[in-house]
């Protein structure tokens, strides 16, 4: 009988050796991996009544697997897409395991084979010219934070950078000379550069004068200066959604984007 193999210092060179060393993945992509891995074991430890640091391989086969995807939907009230990119993050684990491990080909076979969740993909409603100006006015220019908002949603609605992209730019990142445009690194690590239009640029040299905050050089910091978190620019973002509803009822559409804001807010 093969001797059974622990589940944790796997899971621990995943991370440290084929997600940060091998791949040099994004904050961001880490982050979400080891939020799905968090849930997966907090699941397991209920299920099988051990602890993480006591999991084997042979426990974590295809059956269990899915019953853990099927928990934490309907526990966590998951959209089916919440549910595929966890399993994304389970997929890559065991294309990982499949090179150390290759005495489980079987098993790590059938977990591959699980299939992604189909679901009916809704369009992206995007702001009209107006409601944009009503959300550009609506942030309090006498305030730092008015100031900080005013250039974030510029930024955002005219680079149409991903959420992750624009939170994680570095005042380094802005470049304002002669074909001013902004740096970023996107999905698959791919670097990008997009141009950025005269308003913009003048808003943005205008922000760089204020003094930096935290010591991590970001464009957009937090009070903190730290990087903005998601919750933080889905507060602010509703913050002036709800100040640009009531001065500007000349825009109402504005009341249809809860929840949304401009191309920014793409995951």
């Amino acid at each position: 009988m093969t001797a059974s193999t622990s589940m944790a210092p796997l899971l621990e060179h995943f991370f440290t050796q084929r997600l940060m060393q091998q791949r040099q993945a994004s904050a961001h992509t880490i982050s979400s991996y080891r939020d799905t891995f968090r849930q997966f074991l907090r699941f397991a430890q209920q299920r099988l009544h051990q602890p993480p640091s006591q999991l084997t391989v042979e426990q974590i086969d295809a059956p269990f697997i899915v019953a853990s995807l099927d928990q934490l939907e309907k526990q966590r009230g998951w959209s089916v897409r919440s549910r595929n990119l966890r399993l994304t993050a389970i997929h890559s684990f065991f294309r990982y395991a499949a090179f150390e491990l290759p005495t489980h080909a079987a098993q790590i076979q059938r977990v591959l084979a699980i299939p992604a969740k189909r679901f009916t993909r809704t369009l992206v409603s995007f702001l009209t010219r107006p409601e944009v100006d009503a959300l550009l006015a609506a942030p309090d220019r006498s305030t730092w934070s008015g100031r900080r908002d005013h250039a974030f949603i510029l930024t955002a609605a005219q680079t149409g950078l991903r959420l992750s992209e624009i939170t994680g730019l570095k005042r380094e990142d802005l470049i304002l000379g002669a074909g001013a445009h902004v740096r970023t690194i996107g999905k698959g690590r791919k670097e990008r550069c997009i141009p950025l239009a005269k308003s913009t640029r003048t808003v943005l040299k205008q922000w760089l004068r204020e003094p930096p905050r935290g010591q991590h050089g970001m464009l957009f910091p937090s009070a903190k200066g730290e990087p903005l978190s998601v919750h933080g620019v889905q507060y602010l973002l509703n913050k002036h959604r709800m100040a640009a509803c009531k001065e500007a009822c000349h825009c109402p559409p504005l009341e249809a984007h809860h929840g949304h804001g401009p191309a920014a807010t793409r995951s």
